[in-house]
């Protein structure tokens, strides 16, 4: 299957599944793209010509198509893509720009940074020599946008952290790291959304519940495309955020 548009590459990713990989002259432009294909999809996928699609998941640059192949094959499924034509994926970025513009609140999650059973400050402090100080000030200074949601239900990977403050995963994976333990690894930063294994560095926790609870199952309260800042509070602060969670 040939690249089209913003598309570089075209993988196969098992019998019902391809994965499409986005250009751009960053990451940032490369996931636009995705998401603006993601649209184009999301314009069409009511349509009974459709009705083949079972599930897309966006990634940093890439979007994988999940699709029944009882009812089409890998050949089908680029035929599709291909005839969504370059206009009708342009008249999509133009509606993702405009309801980016209306939409432009940033999500805030707040921190007790150094919280005693989530805290790597020293080591992050070690490994950038930065202060602790500095580190929690650079954390805190950006926008972060959310690229993807995965590893764990509602684990939205965020980027870029300032490169400074850049810092590998540990040598070695804890077994147990504490719901909503906030935490860097390369230039990524997260929120753990429950209690689970994990390598990357801590440096607090949040209240900040990453899911959505129904009686029926729980989704993710971050999607791809959300902005992102985190905020430093007190420990006093932070319990206080705990107990309206709950």
């Amino acid at each position: 299957m040939q690249a089209f548009g913003c598309i570089k590459r075209i993988v196969t990713a098992s019998a019902d599944a391809i994965i499409l990989y986005f250009d751009g002259a960053n990451l940032d432009d490369a996931n636009n793209a995705c998401h603006n294909m993601l649209a184009a999809i999301d314009s069409n996928k009511s349509r009974n010509s459709w009705c083949w699609l079972r599930e897309c998941v966006p990634s940093y640059d890439s979007l994988l198509i999940v699709f029944d192949m009882a009812l089409i094959d890998s050949h089908g499924v680029y035929r599709a893509l291909s005839n969504l034509g370059a206009e009708g994926i342009n008249q999509q970025t133009e509606s993702i720009q405009f309801n980016r513009n209306e939409s432009s609140a940033v999500i805030e999650i707040p921190v007790w940074y150094g919280a005693p059973n989530a805290s790597d400050l020293s080591v992050v402090s070690k490994k950038t020599s930065l202060s602790i100080e500095e580190v929690i000030e650079l954390h805190t200074s950006i926008t972060y946008k959310v690229y993807a949601v995965g590893f764990s239900p509602g684990f939205a990977y965020m980027g870029d952290i300032p490169e400074a403050l850049s810092c590998a995963r540990l040598g070695t994976p804890r077994k147990r790291v504490p719901k909503g333990a906030v935490a860097i690894a390369d230039r990524q930063t997260a929120v753990y959304p429950s209690e689970s294994p994990g390598g990357w560095n801590l440096l607090g926790l949040t209240a900040f519940d990453m899911l959505v609870h129904s009686d029926e199952h729980s989704e993710s309260r971050l999607k791809a495309g959300d902005a992102v800042k985190f905020v430093s509070v007190t420990e006093q602060e932070y319990k206080a955020g705990l107990q309206v969670e709950l």
